[in-house]
């Protein structure tokens, strides 16, 4: 047996048997629920609870995030629209069309993440039209971490199912 094979005989080129796929997608949507908008969610419930200079830290984080998010869809946002949808349909065609395994696990990884991607934008765009107060900010933050764990909820339920589809189907498990 040559070091190829045995490579990939250790990490599994197939996507939902792999344990490092699930792996990967708990920290992807847990890392994704923890850093609402690029802001850690820590910060707001600290800012909260303390006040003071922690409020004043995550006002001035917020307003970062904000303009930034705000001023990459302003500049590019209908190239980047373009070549997400570029993306997604292609891996949808090469996954769900020419039923290429890999490219399935990739969809259903970026697809929701795109749905939240625009939850973040509508979000910060609500920020932006609001006047920057611990209230607003907590609520608006708190709201779009709600939303973004309700997709992600989904999203887990539906490639769980989609997984133990494939599995059963090809017949990993014997």
């Amino acid at each position: 047996m040559d070091w190829y094979s045995s490579i990939f005989e250790l990490i599994d080129m197939r996507s939902f048997s792999n344990l490092w796929y699930w792996i990967v997608l708990a920290v992807f949507w847990s890392s994704a629920s923890h850093w609402v908008m690029g802001i850690p969610y820590d910060l707001v419930v600290r800012a909260r609870r303390i006040g003071g200079q922690v409020e004043i830290d995550l006002l001035d984080i917020v307003r970062i995030h904000t303009n930034r998010i705000l001023l990459i869809v302003d500049m590019s946002g209908a190239i980047l629209l373009a070549l997400a949808c570029f993306m997604l349909t292609g891996l949808a065609m090469l996954g769900f069309y020419y039923d290429v395994e890999f490219a399935q696990a990739v969809f259903l990884l970026a697809f929701p993440m795109t749905l939240v991607l625009l939850v973040n934008i509508s979000q910060a765009r609500r920020l932006r039209r609001q006047e920057l107060t611990l209230e607003t900010v907590s609520k608006t933050i708190s709201r779009c971490r709600l939303y973004t764990q309700i997709i992600g909820m989904i999203s887990i339920l539906v490639t769980s199912f989609w997984g133990m589809y494939q599995n059963i189907s090809i017949g990993v498990l014997g």
